[in-house]
Formats: C-alpha cells, structure tokens, sequence
C-alpha cells in the first residue's frame, strides 16, 4: 500500500513514525511546502525567538532517520491538486500516486487586511520559522512593539519583547484578554503577570489601522489614540489549511471533516491536527495543540492499517511566558461555574471549570501539582464537589 502524506508537521511526523512502527514497510510519502523538515513549532514564539533554541533542536527527527525509515521526504514542494477518481496527487514537481492519503495542511495565521496596513514592512504573525526568522532581526532593545490580539500567541510574544528590552503595548479588542479561551480568572492571573514585568494591555480597544507610508510607525486606535510603534506583531487566530481539501470535493466543516476514526468523506482520504475537525461530546471541534497532532496523526496511522480505533481525545495544553508555565489540561468552553485555588507564589494558582457538576477543564499557573491532579481526575471521569476543592488543604485527597 502507497501511503501519501501532504504537509510536513507534527502530526505528519507522528504518523509517519507510527506507520513504520506497526509495521507498514510499504512507499511512504511526506510532501511538505516548507524547505525544512518537521520541527517543534510551540518554541518558534519563546526559547527560538529568544535564540535559546538553534534549528538543530527544533526538528522533531534528523535526516538520517528518515533514510533510515525509508521515508521519502519531499520539501519545498507545493501540492497543486488531489484526484479523488484516480487517487493521484500532483504538485509543482510532478504527480504521485496513493492508495491512502493523509492530509496534515496544519493552519495560517489571520492577517490585517491590506486595507489596515497589514502589509507594511515591520508587520510579522508568527506560525512558521521563516516568520520567526523574520521577526528576530527587528527584536532589538528599546524599540516599540505592538501586539495585537491578547490570546497565548500574541502574550508569549510579548514576554518575548519584554525579555529583549522591548517596550510592549497588548492591544486586544475584546473585553479581555483570553476571552475566547480561559475564564476571567485565568485572564486576571496572566494580566497580573504581565503587568508586573512592564507589559501595557489595554482591553476593549479597536485598531483602526497601521499607520505608515511603507514602514509601521504607529497604530490607530478606534477612537483616536495613535499607539507609535516601530514593529507590529499580529496574533488574531488561526484558520485551517481547507483549500485544497476542499478543491478536491471533500466535506469541510471547521476544517476538514472527518468521522470519529479520522476519515474524511473519502473512504481512501485522512487528515489529522490542525486541520482536521471530528465529532466531539455533540458538536464538532478541532484541536489546535501538540497533543492533539500527535494524538491524532499515531490514530490516524494505526486506522490506516485497519485498527478501526475511536478518537477520544484528552486536551492538554501549555504556554510559556516570563517564567512562568500555565499549563491546562481538558477544554473548559460551556462551563458554568469556576473554583480557584491560590498557589505558594506570587504568580500563580489554578482555576477549575465545571459543566452541570462535572470537572471539565483545569488551568494552572505556576502549579504544577494542581494541573496534574486535575488532568487525572479529568481522564478519569471524576469530579470532586466544587467545595472539596476550594478547601481540600492537600489536592491529593481527590484522588
């Protein structure tokens, strides 16, 4: 069987090591658009970007275990079309033929319009290493940057800022800072946080545009405010890699479509990570995380080779800013009460959402023992009364 992988990522990676690992010694494919082989992308936006971190310990594998696999790597090649009748890929570099294909497209970053100046020199998103290669130049001592959008990206580089030297402005144009995301209670530990190493977040505030005839100089506010800036970086989401997926006929329903095994609506066509969407507790989500690439790709590989395995995901997520760790563990959207918890530091605590009585999701700052404990109560299926865990004086009688 000729297995086909299009985008070269973490779950791509993951995929392809599972395969060799249950044994399929059959062609095995990874095309990927970057010129580099899959590497981490969680350190671009902190230890890369602060340049503790070289190239050589980002990639996930070297090249000898490629060759070792007998995996064919394609870089720097684009893939134009999917035939679904013929089951053929082309790209700029010719077509390959599959038995199974996995699609692995990852996501892009959302960009200003042209129309805000988003295509201003000194404008930067980061998602890829050219990104962050990009960006690094311009992270120099004493210069204004502005970030906008205050979710895990756009605060991790503005710590990033703040430890070059930078001064930094978070604008976010939501009431608060990770609104989509976390609880006002985690928003409050991570603007504490911030404020207290010289960040300036301002809520509820609007960008009108970028200003600047060739070059960023400032950022218009709705209102009136003119923020000066000498680079910008935007962190306002990502959207799937769907085009191509989607030019090929195949269902698209926030990403890629596909059953609890990972299919899409093509019997012979997967997708995983990022891009991929699957039925989730009633409704239909996409798991924009490490854990979740990595998850998925291995199910993937194993339903490839006829496992038949259910997807059961269980969320967990970190980010990394200044240093301090917040680490979470489930997905705490629809939840209807909080409980938080102070930790033994200045900077830091834990915040535990329920749903109708049940423990859904954990957040915890700087506190290692309250994220693990939660996370096992979570896989578990357990859910302490909400009381039982604002008072327990050691988390451990949980268990």
């Amino acid at each position: 069987m000729r297995i086909v992988i299009i985008g070269a990522g973490q779950a791509a990676a993951s995929m392809a090591a599972r395969l060799r690992v249950r044994g399929h010694d059959g062609p095995l494919t990874v095309i990927g658009s970057e010129p580099v082989a899959p590497y981490q992308r969680p350190p671009l936006s902190k230890a890369y970007l602060l340049g503790d971190m070289g190239l050589d310990r980002l990639l996930l594998r070297n090249e000898e275990w490629w060759a070792e696999q007998e995996i064919e790597l394609r870089l720097n090649e684009s893939v134009n079309a999917i035939d679904k009748a013929a089951k053929l890929v082309t790209t700029d570099h010719g077509s390959l033929p599959y038995d199974a294909l996995a699609l692995t497209t990852g996501a892009s970053p959302k960009r200003l319009p042209d129309a805000m100046g988003g295509a201003l020199s000194g404008v930067h998103v980061i998602r890829s290493l050219s990104d962050v290669d990009a960006l690094a130049p311009q992270m120099q001592a004493g210069r204004r940057m502005v970030v906008i959008g205050g979710g895990y990206i756009g605060l991790e580089a503005a710590a990033v800022g703040r430890k070059l030297g930078l001064h930094v402005t978070v604008v976010e144009a939501a009431p608060r800072i990770l609104g989509r995301v976390a609880a006002p209670q985690t928003a409050d530990m991570m603007r504490e946080l911030h404020a207290s190493h010289g960040v300036q977040i301002l809520e509820a505030s609007g960008i009108e545009r970028i200003v600047g005839p060739d070059r960023v100089e400032a950022v218009a506010l709705q209102g009136g405010r003119n923020l000066p800036a000498d680079l910008v970086i935007t962190g306002i989401g990502v959207l799937p890699n769907v085009s191509l997926a989607k030019e090929a006929g195949l269902h698209i329903d926030n990403g890629i479509a596909t059953d609890d095994q990972g299919r899409s609506s093509d019997a012979a066509i997967w997708a995983a990570g990022d891009c991929a969407s699957f039925p989730w507790q009633g409704e239909r989500i996409r798991l924009e995380s490490v854990g979740g690439a990595i998850d998925m790709g291995e199910l993937v590989a194993d339903n490839m080779l006829g496992a038949g395995r259910i997807y059961e995901p269980k969320p967990w997520f970190w980010s990394d800013q200044f240093d301090a760790k917040l680490q979470i563990a489930g997905l705490g959207t629809g939840y209807d009460h909080i409980v938080s918890r102070k930790g033994d530091g200045t900077h830091g605590g834990s915040v535990w959402y329920f749903r109708m009585g049940r423990l859904i999701a954990v957040d915890a700052l700087n506190d290692a023992r309250a994220y693990m404990i939660g996370k096992r109560l979570i896989e578990a299926g357990k859910s302490p009364q909400p009381d039982e865990i604002a008072n327990a004086a050691n988390l451990k009688v949980l268990l």
